[in-house]
C-alpha cells in the first residue's frame, strides 16, 4: 500500500479530570489529569471516552473530553 492509498490519520486524544465547577472546563488540579490515550480514529476514541465516563459516573465534577488532534495539526484541513 503506497502512502497515497493509506487512509488519512485522524488522531484523537482522550483525557479528563476533576473540574472546578459543574458549568466550566477548568480543572481542579492539572497535575492529576488522566491522559487516557491517543487513538487513530474518532470511533475508538469514543469507545475509550465512554468507558472512562462510565467509571466516574458517581463524581459529577469528573469529566472526560475528546480532542480532535488532527484539526490542531492541520488547521487548514476540513477534518476529512
Amino acid at each position: 500500500m503506497s502512502a497515497q492509498d493509506k487512509p488519512k490519520q485522524l488522531l484523537h486524544l482522550v483525557f479528563g479530570g476533576e473540574l472546578e465547577t459543574l458549568t466550566g472546563t477548568g480543572f481542579k488540579n492539572l497535575s492529576e489529569l488522566d491522559i487516557v490515550g491517543i487513538f487513530p480514529d474518532y470511533s475508538s476514541a469514543l469507545t475509550a471516552w465512554k468507558a472512562k465516563a462510565q467509571q466516574t459516573v458517581d463524581n459529577a465534577h469528573m469529566r472526560y473530553f475528546i480532542v480532535h488532534m488532527h484539526r490542531l495539526l492541520d488547521p487548514a484541513s476540513d477534518g476529512q
